[in-house]
């Protein structure tokens, strides 16, 4: 029987025994070349009795020295010398909070927002009294309403972070104590305690695998929550540690120090040695069972923890949870700095008039204004006006602009909770904002990183359709012939007649199952193929249910196949595979499995049948396998390469599968050959690869299969919209580059009509620039040397020098690059190189990363491109893109909620991304940027006419208006009309957001808030307080006080607020785009509620109660009785507004946006087609991929024929 033996052939291990045994730890940690005496691989060993084990030379006692830092030591049942080296426990912690912490922490990250230092400070300015003129609580009372409402959001947040953490840290572990196995919470494992795992529970922490239930202690893990992969996995203890078994007094003996490597991200390494009973064993990844795997088919095992809590493999790729702010709270940032320059400025202005005036003037009117302590210094009394006016002006950035912030914040995360068109109503599963204060910034995204599995695909494998013998099956075809839509009524094959079919496969051809039915030998050899060449396990539960357990889900979607057209595998041992062919039991003989490798692309099973027959059946790629066929498959062959065409052009996987006769000659004198070079010294490799060789050829073709990797429902679609939107898709998965690959085809990420897919696999720095200067080379042409000057980007220049770069490249290119290349291509002087070439095409594909790779990526364009990024994943190996990224989206999946838990959205199915950009998050932008340019026209016209007002008040820092207009003018008389605004208001409606994709670079390339527009909103409001001051002050001016006439600066102050209110009133009617009857009540009601307050504060009744309160005793009835008086608020409206709406009249006329001109067309109720060219359908004619060569591991054929997993 053809056997394999992977332990002695490792390419590169010229080491002894005896030199090997001098290896240092420190050395192996840092020497890339395991020696020969590692540990041997779970897959490989050769049949017979279990070998005593990779054993070192004799060991020393362990001393108990502080092991060195680039080295961990630990002691199984043994936590006094343990606790020695303070190693971390196993409790996890990944919120930012505790009790004791929380409010100095707060505190902290909510004075990074400027503006809020800034209020603090003229918190402190307004208690002293010789300069305020206004009253402190004005202050104090809305700064801690901002402190605390942010702060009982961020505590709200953390708690549910701290529920998960204790949720976690709770689960229980059977653990070794005192000689007896005690239930433990996860939190309290410590490093050297052995602990048992049973069947379908996580494993705790990083163990040590001492022994399992398995034959020769081998055990099954999967992985999904570290690399995203549901592949089982196996590993396999120490010959030596397996014969410990589930002895519990054994166990308990067990003192072996093991010396490692320190804590690492590495998941695809580890190194080690165990020291016991005198002897030292090379330990590796294969010996480990890493946190988050979970166990499979194997029913308990025993491990002592290697790292615990923080310092496992899991958590070290993890990362941090990062605060996250938007790109408009830093942009607010500067311009609150500016502002205050600004303010500033006026008040040195304003200083400098006053000491000016104090020295001409001062003097004369002290006899009608009587100081109570004289300043006789004008330079001083300019000092103090300074401080009058900064407290004075201070309202251009009032803390109700940040009160209206966080509301408006929380009013658009409720609608993205309360959205039924984002609910999944299969699993009853809503969306849901984690994190509140981002919203605006999900309409500002320009690069998505997503993870593959359980993300864009749903990692369900289904058997769609196949070629046999030059016929296809699978399609649907009308009485007329034409082939048919497969829709929920079509109706598919019934397997009732098979009691162990899989009632969830489904097929719709029902062609196929009549050729069975015939007898068709052709489709009988075929699924022969399907249910005898394969490495899968099968598992009979006690209730008669068969269970496939296979090391690929395509591999497993293909026996599946067979099993429900009547070819059951039903058992194997090392020497026998069991099928049930059509209701009888026939046992084949296995005689070699010659297993899969990325070379091969192909896997081969020679069996012997109950009639003495020897056949080889062989399935894989097929521009492999077509090299093997006998020349009279040549017709044959033309027909079927044309169905693997049609069947690509789906994209579907597809694999090709053939047979050939053998005679007991042939085989005997093939498997001798395959013997000599099982035992050859040099080359085994080569030998054995030449020896399958010899067999695998003149071989008969049976057909093809294809298989669907069924994508997540709509992701095709949203992936085409999204790309529309200049939104580039970088997929960073931990899957195989074939399978990657693979998937980009099925969702349309990589189409046959690239110009070119870079693919970077080199496995030196040297050989990973080298492509890269390949890749460059084509993208730019030869003649350009981009390293010198124009990709020699300054600081600063980044993201305009990038743009220019992909405006040079003209066509599409994808880049795809696996793990160990992007180690390279992330150092330092490769990775403006990496970068550059990544952001030039269309698509990135990173395969076989790690979780920190993912989240090195996204930093990598975040830092360096200035880019706005998503991160989106569903698996613990997402969590750390998610924290990285500027938005980070868990998709509540099959791979548990730490994703949903580190996220900030969380959504659950791909296809509501495009919703939440295109709708929630363009929405938001566009309202925030509303709201802020509004927020900050208002409040400089309401601010700015202080400043005139000085200049003829004698720079004495009285106020325009009356004190309570200026208490309530933001709090009141104009937060609900601009709060309607940023709540409901919207361009175009949400049909149109999400079919016109370009509506959504508005938001990436900043248009609708950036400094531009802040400038334009500061000229807008000093225009508008230039105009409300003067045209008031004109109307007013050497007018005779005879009773009649309106000429006090009560009447003016009236005057001025009352325009102010109407102004403003009718600037955001201008501003609103769409109407509700909550906008219309609350402007009318803001206008009417400010008359009422008016008439209110200037009666004689209030007046008779808090006569020092409210000075202006019927002024507004005297005032706003006046005919003319409304004749100044008319002008100074009309003269405010008019060149407004003729700006924006001429602007739209001439030069209308998108969004102007689909609202023209929403406004003349037509329904056009959007106007930009949708992504049709690319149908691939020759671009096949094999369903087989990418997604299986090599070794398992060994591990069969070894018998170790029997």
């Amino acid at each position: 029987m053809a056997r394999q033996s992977h332990t002695e052939n490792q390419k590169g291990q010229g080491h002894s025994h005896q030199d090997s045994s001098r290896v240092a730890l420190s050395t192996l940690i840092h020497n890339p070349v395991e020696p020969v005496v590692a540990s041997t691989q779970a897959t490989a060993p050769p049949p017979g009795p279990p070998v005593p084990g990779p054993r070192l030379s004799p060991s020393p006692k362990p001393h108990t020295a502080a092991p060195h830092k680039k080295e961990r030591r630990v002691k199984a049942n043994d936590p006094e010398y343990n606790e020695k080296f303070k190693y971390a426990n196993n409790r996890i912690k990944t919120s930012k909070y505790n009790i004791l912490t929380f409010l100095p922490i707060n505190l902290f990250e909510q004075f990074q927002r400027v503006a809020n230092a800034y209020f603090l400070f003229l918190l402190i300015l307004q208690l002293i009294p010789e300069i305020s003129s206004l009253s402190w609580f004005t202050t104090i009372v809305p700064l801690v309403m901002v402190f605390t409402i942010t702060a009982v959001k961020d505590a709200t947040d953390d708690y549910f972070r701290h529920k998960s953490d204790t949720q976690v840290n709770n689960r229980q572990a059977e653990v070794l104590i005192d000689g007896r196995l005690q239930s433990e919470e996860w939190m309290n494992i410590k490093p050297g305690d052995i602990i048992k795992l049973e069947n379908n529970t996580f494993v705790a922490a990083d163990l040590l695998l001492l022994s399992s239930s398995e034959p020769h202690s081998l055990c099954y893990v999967e992985t999904a929550e570290l690399d995203g992969e549901t592949n089982l996995k196996v590993r396999q203890a120490l010959p030596d540690t397996s014969e410990l078994g589930a002895d519990i007094r054994k166990l308990t003996e067990f003192d072996g120090v093991v010396v490692c490597e320190p804590p690492n991200n590495k998941l695809d390494k580890f190194i080690g040695i165990l020291s016991w009973k005198d002897i030292r064993y090379s330990l590796n990844n294969e010996k480990m069972l890493l946190r988050g795997c979970v166990l499979r088919n194997t029913n308990w095992c025993f491990g002592v923890v290697i790292f615990a809590g923080p310092d496992t493999k899991l958590m070290q790729n993890s990362g941090k949870t990062k605060f996250k702010r938007t790109s408009i709270d830093r942009l607010m940032n500067t311009l609150v700095l500016w502002i205050f320059g600004f303010l500033v400025c006026m008040g040195i202005i304003l200083a400098i008039g006053s000491s000016i005036w104090e020295h001409q003037f001062g003097a004369h009117f002290r006899i009608y204004l009587y100081w109570n302590e004289v300043v006789n210094s004008s330079v001083f009394s300019g000092f103090l006006t300074f401080w009058s006016y900064i407290i004075i002006l201070n309202s251009v950035v009032p803390i109700s602009l940040y009160v209206s912030v966080e509301v408006i914040r929380l009013g658009h995360s409720h609608f993205i909770n309360w959205d039924l068109k984002m609910h999944y109503p299969k699993k009853d599963i809503p969306a849901e904002v984690r994190t509140t204060t981002l919203n605006e910034e999900l309409g500002q995204i320009e690069y998505i990183f997503s993870d593959k599995t359980g993300t864009i695909t749903q990692n369900i494998m289904t058997f769609n359709k196949c070629s046999i013998n030059g016929k296809t099956y699978g399609d649907v075809y009308d009485d007329l012939g034409w082939k048919t839509e497969i829709n929920e009524k079509t109706v598919p094959v019934d397997f009732s007649f098979n009691p162990l079919a899989d009632r969830k496969f489904q097929f719709y051809d029902h062609t196929l199952m009549e050729s069975i039915k015939l007898g068709d030998p052709m489709v009988y050899e075929f699924f022969r193929v399907l249910s005898l060449c394969h490495t899968v396990m099968p598992e009979e539960k006690s209730s008669g249910e068969l269970i496939y357990q296979a090391q690929s889900p395509d591999e497993g979607a293909l026996v599946t196949a067979a099993r429900n057209f009547g070819f059951i595998f039903k058992s194997r041992t090392p020497d026998t595979i069991t099928v049930e062919e059509m209701g009888k039991l026939v046992t084949y003989q296995l005689l070699a499995i010659l297993d899969f490798n990325n070379i091969r692309k192909r896997m081969s099973v020679i069996v012997q049948t109950p009639d003495g027959q020897i056949k080889l059946y062989c399935k894989g790629a097929d521009t492999i396998l077509f090299e093997r066929l006998h020349p009279c498959n040549e017709e044959l062959m033309s027909l079927t390469s044309d169905h693997l065409g049609e069947f690509a052009g789906e994209g579907l996987r597809t694999l090709a599968l053939a047979y050939k006769n053998l005679t007991d000659e042939q085989f005997k004198e093939w498997f001798k050959i395959l013997q000599e070079a099982n035992t050859s010294l040099d080359s085994r490799n080569e030998h054995i690869a030449a020896a399958y060789e010899a067999i695998e050829k003149d071989m008969m073709l049976l057909g093809a299969t294809a298989i669907e990797d069924k994508l997540q429902e709509g992701v095709t679609e949203t992936i085409a919209s999204l790309s529309l939107a200049n939104i580039k898709i970088w997929i960073l998965t931990g899957d195989k580059q074939e399978t990657a690959i693979n998937v980009g085809y099925s969702c349309h990420v990589l189409t046959d009509i690239m110009n070119e897919i870079f693919i970077v696999t080199g496995c030196t720095v040297i050989e990973v620039r080298e492509e890269l200067r390949k890749a460059k080379e084509h993208l730019f042409g030869e003649s350009k040397n981009l390293s010198n000057g124009l990709v020699s980007f300054e600081k600063g220049q980044e993201s305009k020098q990038g743009s220019v770069l992909e405006e040079i490249v003209t066509g599409d290119y994808a880049l795809v690059i696996n793990g160990h290349s992007l180690a390279y291509a992330l150092q330092a002087d490769l990775e403006n190189e990496f970068l550059e070439i990544a952001c030039m095409c269309k698509t990135v594909m990173c395969c076989r990363v790690t979780p920190l790779q993912k989240a090195q990526v996204v930093e990598l364009v975040k830092k360096n491109r200035k880019a706005v990024t998503l991160a989106i994943g569903d698996g613990s190996n997402d969590v750390s893109m998610i924290k990285s990224a500027n938005i980070g989206v868990g998709i509540s999946g099959e791979e548990g909620m730490q994703a949903v838990l580190a996220s900030d959205y969380s959504i659950a199915q791909f296809r509501y991304l495009k919703r939440l950009l295109f709708v929630h998050g363009r929405w938001s932008y566009f309202r925030m940027c509303k709201f802020l340019c509004y927020f900050f026209y208002k409040n400089f016209a309401f601010t700015m006419v202080h400043f005139w007002f000085g200049f003829f008040c004698g720079f004495s820092a009285q106020t325009v208006y009356d004190p309570w207009f200026i208490t309530l003018f933001n709090i009141v008389y104009t937060s609900l009309p601009v709060l309607a605004m940023g709540l409901f208001d919207q361009d175009v409606n949400e049909q149109n957001s999400m079919a016109y994709g370009k509506l959504y670079e508005p938001g990436q390339l900043n248009l609708l808030f950036n400094k531009r527009r802040f400038f334009i909103c500061l000229a807008h409001g000093i225009y508008t307080s230039f105009v409300l001051f003067f045209i008031p002050y004109g109307a007013f001016y050497d007018t005779a006080g005879d009773g009649k006439h309106i000429v006090d600066y009560q009447s003016f102050a009236v005057t001025v607020a009352t325009s102010l209110v109407i102004v403003v009133s009718v600037q955001i009617a201008l501003d609103t785009s769409y109407w509700t009857a909550i906008n219309r009540f609350f402007i009318l009601g803001s206008i009417a509620v400010y008359f009422a307050i008016l008439f209110a504060m200037h009666s004689n009744g209030i007046f008779g109660i808090f006569p020092s309160h409210f000075p202006f005793v019927g002024n507004s009835r005297n005032s706003l009785g006046q005919i003319s008086v409304w004749l100044v608020i008319l002008l100074t409206t009309v003269i405010s507004v008019v060149p407004i709406i003729i700006v924006r009249f001429l602007k739209e006329d001439l030069n209308p946006t998108l969004a102007d001109q689909v609202r023209k067309l929403q406004r003349a109720r037509r329904r056009q087609k959007p106007l930009q060219s949708h992504t049709r359908r690319v149908f691939r004619t020759y671009s096949r991929r094999s369903a087989y060569a990418f997604s299986h591991q090599e070794g398992f054929g060994e591990l069969i024929t070894s018998g170790k997993n029997m």
